[in-house]
């Protein structure tokens, strides 16, 4: 989804909350930044002169040299940033001057700017081209980079420097900005273990290099299992249900496997999948629908026990920490506060989500009866009956819909167009500006002024070596301090259209789209001094807000109207069509909030455990959860399990995966406050974007959005955009 997805610079390394993935081995206290400075230069390779990561791009705002970049570039540039930037935290921990804002906090902002450089272009391409050679890098660096940030982190010294500054605070006449980095930066350094005893320290750096390697080696083993779980068919005729185009493309999909003369269907990343959809052949779907469930449980890529353990990990970190669980530890500083106010949220919505999914089970079981079948509901039957139910409810037909949504005009006509009507912004191509792959498209950014605010770098298409799903990063993220501006990224993993022919797209792909350009816009339009404050910089559970607004402009008339138009013809898509598929949009919607809810469940009662809590046997683990919250249908089953759930066990939302449905409520009341406001103008535009896009963490998220509504968010818009409640006029 965004950059807090990799492990950027200020991310991985800086990131003083123990929310990172990268963490670090014991060590002693003696100079321990040094001492791992040291032992990361001694191991060190030769590092060319002409390592184009060594020093500042030449391109526009500092983007990416992709064209000079090589593989073998990536770890001597790291291991050399480790170097510099120890020395620099060295340097600042041990001023001899008074501690002050600018020679202590100000200082660490502009340190590591080699380190930050290098980890973020790498780690963006671990989850977009890897290959094993990156996979081997990946392994190496990450105890390296766990060491280095937990010797920041835990460093006595330097936190001497950063409690000084916090405890005089309130007369050292700094202004809003800088007085919330400075809380900022101290909650981090607590929350990280900086008020440890060194035998407490010993422990959480222990844990924090096993948590390090364990999540490193479950997204290593998601990347091949994504490669290896792909389904080969035989026969043209065992995938009646898909479109010629759709066939075409996994037969070209196959031979480019190795396997000419076979279909490949390639599975992404959630429990259910969309060929299931369309595929009349009942035992093609069980197959995909088991290959995708069950991955993960067995051979060397058995994520079963990384799993368990890395949930007790987190467990014993919180209890070092003086929390009573990593879900208490994680909700602290995000707006929803206690794992309680969590359960009482989802848990309230429980009943009434699984009554309307009962209901919907009911439905598609008498269309299974209707069609002369005789067997019980499965899961991997719901989507395609769902879809006959759609269709003779509605009679929408996917393939037809599709026809009406070709990718390059979604993309110009839709998400472009509406951000120029609401933002006025531009976006001009720029072909000169070198891609990591040849689908990779860059665009020059330009504000309503004419302006350059940034770079926007386009990744949407599948591949081989990329990890599954959607989400926003960034290359070189915005700061009035360093006077950097944003290169941001959005990747996606649309099929493409056959050789030839162009990318038809499903209408979930193009909410996505416009979902993940509404992250770019967070990271693009930030307009804050300090980096570590920018952007998307924000609680799990508000950076899924801006996201989420957008997504209901693709339904606006104006904007689908200018989008929604045949690949071929280029006629506009009927009125009636339309009307069908706006109608449909709240069917299936007990089976989809119903994955959700069990999902963030799941990954909730994971991150419950009490550090005494033995290890988990998954399975068992996850069906008393489910059975715990009364959401245990059996055709539903969660949108993610554990054993390839990288949202919550990767540890990029653990304890956090609820946030999606906590921004859906502050989304849906924005997108009806706007509407009342005249819907898609440049005024309600600049009115988001100065008090929610432009702000970064420089507010609590709460104050920002209060700012922008005038009040707090109900729950009433959001129950109409699920289609739960009829809006009153």
């Amino acid at each position: 989804m965004n950059k807090t997805m990799v492990a950027t610079a200020v991310a991985a390394i800086l990131a003083l909350s123990a929310c990172t993935d990268n963490k670090a081995p014991a060590q002693t206290e003696t100079a321990p930044a040094a001492t791992v400075a040291a032992e990361v230069k001694a191991e060190q390779t030769p590092v060319a002169a002409t390592n184009p990561l060594l020093v500042a791009s030449t391109l526009q705002y500092g983007a990416p040299e992709f064209d000079k970049i090589k593989v073998e570039h990536y770890q001597p540039a790291m291991e050399q940033g480790i170097v510099e930037h120890a020395a620099e935290i060295e340097k600042i921990a041990n001023n001899p001057e008074a501690a002050t804002f600018e020679n202590t906090i100000v200082a660490m902002e502009k340190s590591g700017e080699l380190l930050d450089r290098a980890s973020t272009v790498f780690f963006n391409m671990t989850g977009t081209i890897s290959n094993p050679e990156i996979l081997k890098i990946q392994s190496a660096m990450a105890p390296k980079l766990a060491a280095h940030g937990d010797n920041i982190n835990l460093n006595p010294t330097l936190f001497a420097r950063v409690q000084a500054i916090y405890d005089n605070r309130a007369s050292l006449n700094l202004d809003a900005e800088a007085l919330r980095l400075t809380e900022v930066y101290y909650d981090r350094f607590v929350r990280a273990g900086a008020k440890l005893t060194d035998e407490q320290k010993t422990k959480i750096r222990a844990l924090n290099e096993e948590h390090s390697k364990l999540t490193n080696q479950y997204g290593q083993n998601l990347l091949q299992i994504t490669k290896d779980i792909a389904v080969f068919v035989d026969s043209k005729e065992q995938l009646a249900g898909m479109s010629d185009a759709e066939i075409t493309a996994a037969a070209e999909g196959a031979k480019a496997a190795g396997k000419e003369g076979k279909f490949i269907v390639a599975l992404t990343n959630t429990t259910r999948q969309p060929v299931l959809s369309v595929l009349e052949n009942r035992e093609l779907r069980k197959q995909i629908w088991e290959a995708s469930a069950y991955r993960g449980t067995s051979g060397e890529t058995d994520n079963r026990p990384l799993v368990s353990r890395l949930a007790q990990i987190r467990a014993e970190r919180a209890q070092l920490l003086g929390y009573d669980s990593w879900a208490d530890y994680q909700l602290e500083k995000a707006m929803a506060q206690k794992p309680q106010a969590v359960l009482s949220m989802l848990g309230g919505m429980a009943p009434a989500v699984v009554a309307n999914t009962k209901l919907e089970a009911a439905a598609i079981q008498e269309m299974i009866k209707s069609t002369g079948a005789d067997f019980e509901l499965q899961p991997w039957d719901w989507e395609f009956y769902a879809e006959k139910v759609r269709k003779a409810k509605f009679d929408l037909d996917e393939n037809e819909v599709k026809q009406y949504f070709e990718f390059e005009r979604v993309l110009q006509d839709g998400v472009f167009f509406t951000m120029n009507k609401l933002f006025g912004i531009t976006m001009k191509p720029r072909p000169d500006l070198p891609g990591y792959h040849p689908d990779v498209k860059a665009y020059e950014v330009f504000d309503a002024d004419g302006s350059s605010i940034g770079l926007f770098y386009a990744d949407y298409f599948a591949r081989e070596g990329k990890r599954g799903g959607a989400w926003m990063s960034s290359f070189v993220d915005q700061s009035g301090l360093n006077g950097t501006k944003p290169v941001i990224v959005n990747v996606m993993n649309i099929p493409k259209g056959p050789a030839g022919e162009p990318t038809l797209v499903s209408y979930d792909n193009v909410t996505t789209m416009f979902h993940e350009f509404g992250h770019a816009l967070h990271g693009m339009f930030s307009a804050v001094k300090y980096p570590t404050l920018a952007g998307t910089s924000v609680s799990r559970d508000f950076v899924e807000f801006p996201s989420t607004f957008q997504e209901d402009w693709a339904a606006y008339p104006q904007v689908i109207a200018n989008y929604a138009k045949h690949y071929k013809t280029g006629e506009p898509i009927p009125a009636e069509l339309l009307a069908k598929i706006m109608k449909s949009r709240s069917f299936n919607q007990g089976f989809d909030t119903l994955e959700y809810l069990a999902a963030a469940l799941v990954d909730m009662e994971w991150h419950a455990l009490k550090a005494d809590a033995p290890l988990q046997d998954v399975e068992k683990f996850e069906a008393a959860a489910l059975k715990k919250h009364g959401v245990d249908i059996a055709a539903v089953p969660p949108r993610y399990k554990s054993t390839f759930f990288s949202h919550s066990i990767g540890g990029g939302y653990s304890a956090g995966y609820y946030a999606y449905m906590w921004s859906e409520i502050l989304a849906a009341d924005a997108f009806a406050y706007v509407q009342s406001q005249g819907g898609l103008k440049l005024e309600n535009g600049q009115n988001y974007r100065k008090h929610i896009l432009s702000v970064g963490n420089t507010l609590p998220p709460m104050e920002a959005y209060k700012n922008f509504r005038g009040q707090e968010p109900t729950t009433d818009a959001l129950l109409i955009r699920r289609g739960l409640k009829t809006a009153v006029n």
